[in-house]
């Protein structure tokens, strides 16, 4: 009996010990989940930190800076004219924070968005800038 509890207690510790990867919650999980680390940051840039977690490390990236210029709306008025302002022009910074779990053998386990822009239709900013294959450029400034 006791070898029994001792052999599933083993069993369960090291399937426990697996890391896989599940299934994505969202567009850079998709695109990131089990690629290569050193592809992630060759192509954005370097982390801003890093902390040993046994044995993987967890390391956060903050980029994709952007300033989106939102022009002011207006109501269509008589004969298609201009009516009243219904919201000022505006200027959003936007950027994207997301912390990688790296294992050893330098493959990302997970990427969770820690820091995000929502928008009101479409995907986020983080889901553009880090979820597609061929992410866009960064402007400079």
């Amino acid at each position: 009996m006791n070898f029994r509890m001792i052999t599933m207690a083993g069993l369960a510790l090291t399937l426990a010990g697996c890391t896989t990867v599940g299934p994505a919650r969202n567009a850079v999980e998709a695109r990131w989940n089990g690629q290569p680390a050193g592809t992630f940051f060759a192509q954005f840039g370097p982390p801003v930190s890093d902390v040993e977690s046994g044995d993987a490390t967890v390391y956060s990236w903050k980029g994709g800076y952007k300033t989106r210029r939102i022009p002011a709306e207006y109501a269509k008025g008589p004969d298609g004219k201009r009516g009243k302002r219904i919201s000022p022009a505006r200027t959003e910074y936007l950027s994207c924070s997301v912390q990688l779990t790296v294992s050893s053998d330098y493959v990302i386990r997970s990427i969770h968005v820690a820091g995000d822009h929502r928008s009101a239709e479409g995907p986020s900013w983080c889901e553009q800038f880090l979820g597609d294959a061929k992410a866009p450029t960064p402007a400079a400034g």
